[in-house]
């Protein structure tokens, strides 16, 4: 026995052995269920791989866990990276256009580490445009992200798109964002991963979105996402 493996661990031999067809599909499934027991206004992100996105199938299969979990489509939000364009552009477009007719946002995720990445931001309109924590931890060593994270908010912002900053971890790193015109945050300064068990003891805490806007001295509601 391993014990608990990390995603690093398997994701990459269950994408070559073509387990995560139906690793995945139950992922979404169940994040669906348990997204159905949360409040109305609480949505739910899904990681997506390449080797999913392809399957035939994926839209009807989506369909399917929205229907049993009984959420409304909006409250599922599915990340992809722009690794999916790469074998098909136009079949994908197609698919991701089916997806927002369904009603299911959709995020690019790790943007700004692909070469091509404006030129998809042209070619779909996603809900979410996803920061790569690596500009994130740039922020804490004096790096010039800051610089880098300024047009990617302002592109998103003229082109209706939300953002949204990976793996932040204190709270300069949150102030630079918000300063810098970032909308939404996920990280270990908001929480750790958790085990499904213990989500609703954490909505039903102190309010965190309260708590973090006071410590920016902010009146703007501040956005948050608990999971890395």
């Amino acid at each position: 026995m391993h014990g608990m493996v990390a995603p690093n661990d398997f994701i990459g031999l269950a994408e070559e052995t073509g387990l995560i067809l139906p690793m995945g599909e139950w992922v979404v499934q169940e994040a669906c269920r348990q997204a159905s027991h949360w409040p109305g206004d609480l949505s739910v992100a899904v990681n997506i791989s390449p080797r999913q996105f392809a399957a035939p199938d994926l839209i009807e299969r989506i369909k399917a866990c929205i229907a049993a979990s009984g959420i409304a489509p909006s409250r599922l939000e599915l990340e992809i990276t722009e690794s999916i364009f790469i074998a098909d552009v136009e079949t994908t477009l197609a698919a991701l256009h089916e997806l927002r007719r369904l009603g299911v946002r959709i995020a690019l995720d790790d943007f700004g580490t692909g070469y091509s990445s404006l030129a998809y931001l042209r070619a779909f309109s996603f809900d979410t445009v996803k920061i790569d924590r690596r500009f994130v931890a740039d922020l804490s060593d004096g790096k010039n992200a800051h610089a880098i994270i300024r047009p990617i908010t302002t592109l998103a912002a003229a082109l209706s798109m939300e953002t949204l900053a990976e793996g932040v971890e204190n709270c300069n790193e949150l102030a630079t964002l918000r300063r810098e015109g970032c909308e939404s945050v996920q990280g270990f300064l908001l929480s750790r991963p958790m085990p499904v068990r213990d989500i609703k003891v954490w909505l039903t805490r102190n309010n965190e979105r309260d708590f973090l806007t006071h410590m920016l001295d902010r009146d703007e509601p501040l956005n948050i996402h608990a999971a890395q």
